[in-house]
């Protein structure tokens, strides 16, 4: 399968000129799969509970339409960052999509820093999808800090994990070559590019988004400062073996009742 990623670089509260320049970036691609970056149309540096609320989404409003063409025009199932509102509570989502179906929504589990200000935990497990005969889970940024989150993922039977991000610290791209080999399965990680400076948020975001193999080794590394798209041929079923050798199979030898 086609699977890829489109590294944006958006400017704050602008959804309408964020969604032209995913359309821009992927105006000659196909693809299978295609993940963006976490709260890819709003940005990232909120000061007020009012802009807050305002670029929040509930049920299927913008974001979600512009998704769904996005998968008509590449083909592609399509997993983007979102805000999403329901009733009082705001949480940090991402949205799969594939044509005119939103598949399944997660909402993460992990929140860093700041985010806690402004987003509710996740209160949903983490899902595995089977969309095309491939297995797909969503994790969101922070989350590759937690092996547990990339692990209940394999568990499940996640052979891709989409990885919508905006990462700042230096440390995830290299942690996800590990996350890889120790559960063997393919990651893409869409990360965002840019500054952010508001209030007294300064952010840096440091692209760099890739693929990465079951066996850890980085398929696809975008640059670090520039808006960026790639799509490469991955064979999914290469995640349904977890031996790494002839003795050694990376989930059944799980010694469980040793980890509490």
């Amino acid at each position: 399968m086609k699977a890829g990623y489109v590294q944006t670089s958006p400017l704050f509260g602008e959804k309408e000129r964020n969604f032209q320049q995913v359309l821009d970036l992927t105006s000659n691609i196909s693809a299978d799969l295609l993940v963006l970056p976490e709260l890819f149309a709003t940005g990232y540096a909120f000061v007020s509970k009012e802009e807050f609320n305002s670029l929040s989404e509930e049920g299927e409003e913008e974001t979600a339409r512009f998704l769904k063409q996005l998968s008509h025009q590449t083909g592609a199932v399509i997993i983007a960052g979102f805000i999403e509102k329901e009733k009082d509570k705001f949480f940090n989502s991402a949205m799969m999509i594939k044509d005119d179906v939103v598949i399944g929504i997660y909402r993460k589990v992990h929140l860093f820093n700041e985010e806690k200000r402004w987003f509710v935990q996740g209160d949903k497990p983490f899902e595995v999808y089977n969309v095309n005969d491939v297995c797909i889970g969503t994790m969101i940024c922070f989350d590759w800090i937690y092996p547990e989150a990339c692990r209940t993922l394999a568990i499940k039977g996640a052979q891709i994990i989409a990885h919508p991000s905006n990462l700042v610290l230096p440390w995830c791209q290299a942690t996800m070559q590990t996350r890889c080999l120790e559960n063997r399965v393919f990651a893409v990680t869409a990360n965002r590019i840019g500054r952010e400076q508001r209030g007294t948020n300064d952010f840096n975001f440091t692209g760099g988004s890739q693929i990465t193999a079951v066996n850890g080794t980085v398929l696809s590394s975008a640059p670090t400062d520039i808006p960026y798209v790639d799509v490469i041929e991955i064979d999914p079923s290469m995640a349904d073996n977890k031996m790494i050798n002839s003795y050694n199979d990376l989930l059944k030898d799980r010694r469980t009742e040793f980890y509490k």
